[in-house]
């Protein structure tokens, strides 16, 4: 489906955040995994988060839909059923991540997981590693790819340093750590997303953070009672931007979700002189239980760019193309370092950023592991692909509205992967 999004004249209105997405997949995925009932408040009911439901499903769960909320009867830490077929994951790369980490520990069952030709080329290689570490059997496509089949041991702790920090594969082996005999610790050569962490630690199992590692021990059972799942910061994200380039907006996004780990973007508008209010959770070290939260009151004005190093990309990893759209409106130069990550999200993100802005009218350069935009007072406008990428589309959206003669995003149907009331909000926003 395309659509195109005329120049705003500005942007005004109160608006709540969908549910995030990161927290909805890891509340499903623990639900399944506890030993009582478990309620998710505030679900997120889109397509990869839909796709985390039928998967615990097939893994024998109970789900019940209440409206928004949802009730998840689990099968237990370690009593997975093993399903007739391949679990589909659908699009879902933090599904696909995540819960290999628990059907790893569900000793003598197989498990097969395969999704859509975007999660095909998705690698898994790096989750695949540590968990034969830990006694786990997996064979993937070309070694690397889906398919992967797990075939699931009795697992035994390990102590394992990531190459590169990600959330999503930290957290594939803290799970596979709460059945695995002693202690598993991961480390990190930067800080990434914590929810899995402080939701473990409301489920009270043993872990802790020192520094850049975090250590998990052996774990009977899961009780984590209840859930409430805050707005996307990441989904938030694309309003901010809109707000901060539309000449004369002022927006407040309600109910946000400001865990430290999730607001790199934000600390970074705010570095680039864009004007974004709110509470934000100061990094005390220390592991949290809960997820913090805060509405946002947003304002346009003058940018200023900015260079955004290597440490900062996990904690801003799927915000970063509206890095490049900021810096296309900012005075000066505008650089991204240190996120070839970039390159195995549902698209190349790098490649899709760069020949999207620049067919745009944009002045940017791609580099191996980032871009370099400079500045020039904003975007013509034109088409731009989203390649089948949620967070491509929403971007071409919001470059629209601050465009001086629109942008038509081929693909826009892909924003409903993560953001389902994405279009309807932009156009409350726009009195439209």
């Amino acid at each position: 489906m395309n659509m195109r999004f005329e120049p705003a004249s500005e942007l005004s209105g109160e608006l709540s955040a969908p549910a995030d997405k990161s927290i909805s997949h890891r509340a499903a995925l623990l639900g399944a995994m506890a030993s009582e009932p478990v309620r998710i408040e505030r679900y997120l009911r889109a397509a990869d988060t839909n796709a985390t439901l039928d998967a615990v499903r097939a893994l024998g769960a109970l789900v019940e839909e209440h409206g928004e909320d949802l009730i998840v009867r689990g099968s237990g830490l370690r009593d997975a059923r093993e399903p007739d077929g391949p679990i589909d994951v659908g699009n879902a790369g933090t599904l696909l991540r995540l819960l290999p980490g628990w059907l790893a520990a569900q000793d003598g069952r197989s498990f097969t997981l395969d999704g859509d030709e975007s999660i095909r080329r998705r690698p898994v290689d790096r989750i695949a590693e540590p968990l034969r570490h830990m006694g786990a059997q997996l064979r993937a496509r070309d070694g690397r790819f889906p398919p992967l089949e797990v075939k699931g041991a009795r697992l035994h702790g390990i102590s394992y340093e990531l190459p590169v920090a990600s959330a999503q594969v930290k957290s594939c082996i803290l799970l596979a750590g709460l059945a695995a005999d002693g202690a598993t610790t991961v480390g990190e050569p930067a800080r990434s997303r914590d929810h899995t962490e402080r939701m473990l630690l409301r489920a009270g199992v043993a872990i802790h953070r020192n520094g850049l590692h975090v250590t998990v021990v052996n774990a009977d059972e899961l009780l984590l009672d209840r859930v409430t799942v805050p707005g996307d910061p990441s989904s938030a994200a694309f309003l901010v931007a809109a707000g901060v380039l539309v000449p004369r907006s002022r927006l407040l996004i309600r109910d946000v979700g400001v865990n430290w780990t999730r607001t790199g973007f934000l600390r970074i508008v705010r570095r680039m002189r864009g004007i974004v209010l709110g509470d934000l959770e100061d990094d005390t070290g220390e592991l949290a239980a809960e997820e913090p939260i805060s509405d946002l009151d947003v304002a346009h004005g003058a940018l200023e760019g900015t260079v955004v190093e290597p440490d900062e990309v996990p904690l801003a990893i799927d915000e970063l193309p509206l890095v490049a759209l900021l810096g296309c409106f900012a005075e000066g130069h505008t650089v991204v370092r240190g996120a070839q990550e970039l390159r195995v999200k549902e698209s190349d993100r790098i490649a899709g950023v760069v020949e999207g802005l620049r067919g745009l009218g944009a002045d940017i350069q791609a580099a191996d592991d980032g871009f370099s935009v400079r500045g020039s007072g904003g975007l013509r406008g034109g088409t731009i692909d989203a390649r089948g990428d949620h967070r491509l589309a929403m971007m071409g959206a919001v470059a629209g509205l601050a465009s001086r003669e629109g942008v038509e995003v081929i693909g826009m149907e892909a924003a409903a992967v993560s953001y389902p009331g994405f279009v309807a909000d932009l156009q409350r926003l726009c009195g439209t």
